[in-house]
């Protein structure tokens, strides 16, 4: 891999910041308490009260700190041993070490566009900036005209690309669903603005991330060099991002929360993007790039 040197010491900056900025959000405790105040637009929102998120509406923080979990226990370790890995000339690493930095670039770009601003903000800065020039150089790493070669006859192609298809048009319809009865009813504002300035997930999800998924699918469908890349990258990045939104749902439920039925769909999901990124994985041959 290219700039292996520059990626292996942006990766453990970006594995020493993650960890302290989740041990922030779980185990910081300060503050007065949950209180409920009245938000610019009418409604009335609770606060957490406690610790990094104290400012951040109750349900909002609750999973921010169920992610924290996931990033600190899953998702810091496994950057550390791709970055090992990928040091030996390991393709199949480099894909694992592209999927878990663009864990990372999705995940503090959220952060710092969502949380209210708290003592971590030059951390979460600091963290988007590493996380997205190291995602870039682990791509440019790659020799994307030859992927193609690089898997064998068995590769799950059809399948894992029309599965990278129907996610992102899932999420897009249930994002919409939110954004969309508030402007034909004339309310404009969904309820799930809270007191913040706008809906940070929904946005860059509609945006970049879910047309991303997308177009991954489609061009690995087409055969395409870059759909090889794009989507074994993606496959590799869902089961992250999804065990982050299971363990989300796990602390709604826990505050009560119904989490019927996605505490059943979600898990599902999860496995099988899991599947088809080791699917992917196992077809590639074991040459070094």
């Amino acid at each position: 891999m290219r700039n292996r040197t520059i990626v292996l010491v942006l990766g453990i900056l970006i594995a020493l910041g993650a960890a302290a900025a989740s041990i922030a959000g779980i185990f910081t405790h300060g503050g007065s308490g949950p209180e409920t105040i009245r938000s610019f637009r009418g409604y009335d929102v609770e606060l957490y009260g406690y610790g990094l998120y104290r400012h951040m509406s109750s349900d909002v923080a609750i999973q921010g700190i169920a992610q924290d979990y996931v990033t600190l226990f899953l998702c810091v370790p496994l950057l550390i041993l791709s970055l090992i890995k990928t040091r030996r000339y390991s393709l199949r690493w480099h894909f694992v070490l592209a999927g878990v930095l663009h864990y990372f670039l999705l995940t503090y770009l959220f952060y710092l566009g969502m949380a209210m601003y708290n003592e971590a903000f030059l951390l979460y800065v600091f963290l988007l900036s590493a996380s997205f020039f190291a995602f870039a150089l682990v791509i440019a790493g790659f020799d994307v005209q030859k992927l193609p070669e690089r898997f064998s006859s068995k590769v799950p192609r059809k399948v894992a690309g029309s599965f990278l298809i129907f996610i992102p048009a899932s999420m897009a319809f249930l994002w919409l669903s939110v954004v969309v009865p508030p402007l034909l009813s004339g309310t404009i504002i969904p309820a799930e603005t809270a007191h913040y300035t706008t809906l940070i997930v929904q946005g860059f999800d509609l945006a970049i991330f879910l047309p991303l998924g997308f177009v991954s699918g489609l061009l690995l469908l087409q055969n395409r060099p870059w759909g090889y890349l794009m989507a074994s990258i993606t496959l590799l990045f869902l089961p992250l991002l999804m065990t982050a939104l299971v363990a989300k749902i796990i602390a709604m439920g826990m505050h009560g929360v119904n989490i019927i039925p996605v505490v059943f769909i979600i898990p599902v999901f999860d496995a099988l993007a899991l599947t088809f990124g080791l699917g992917m994985l196992r077809t590639v041959t074991p040459e070094n790039p």
